[in-house]
């Protein structure tokens, strides 16, 4: 993956890591990057480090930071934060996302807000509506098919240069 981010980007990111990383470790564990207000809260957030941790070591270097925040850049392409969103839900990296996965990743972010019950029910019609091969799942392909049929056409993933947040959007053209 090329890494939308210039020099002195590069150099701003490296300061925030190093104040994130604090045990000095020169990588970053799960309670470092929630020492951040802004992800506390977030019910995606260890799926988010999950996809930094390329190497799958259950930390992120220095290296993984940058390429992972790459995606957020408003340098980055269309297609690579398509598929940074698509890797949120593809929790095995297998290239579709499965029933159960749909439902882990929704279960995050509703909680206990939906029996499970309703939750299944709401994934069952998920996979309905966006498995145009009928195989089951979904893939890369039907996932962008189903942003656009439901008219998202723009996947902001930013950081604020000057806070450090991260921010992901869907775009409706007519909310724009």
């Amino acid at each position: 993956m090329a890494v939308a981010v210039d020099a002195d980007e590069i150099r701003r990111l490296g300061k925030r890591f190093r104040k994130l990383d604090l045990d000095n470790s020169g990588s970053l564990s799960i309670d470092e990057f929630m020492s951040l207000p802004e992800l506390q809260q977030n019910p995606l957030v260890q799926r988010v480090i999950d996809i930094f941790d390329a190497d799958g070591n259950g930390e992120v270097d220095f290296k993984e930071f940058i390429q992972g925040v790459s995606q957020f850049s408003v340098k980055g392409d269309k297609e690579s934060k398509l598929r940074f969103a698509f890797r949120i839900y593809d929790m095995d990296n297998d290239g579709y996302i499965s029933n159960g996965e749909l439902f882990q990743v929704l279960k995050m972010m509703v909680g206990n807000n939906l029996k499970d019950t309703q939750l299944q029910q709401i994934v069952d019609k998920t996979i309905l509506f966006a498995d145009r091969d009928e195989d089951g799942k979904i893939n890369f392909e039907e996932f962008c098919s189903v942003l656009k049929r439901l008219g998202y056409c723009t996947i902001d993933l930013s950081s604020d240069k000057h806070t450090g947040y991260f921010h992901v959007n869907a775009y409706r053209p007519n909310a724009i």
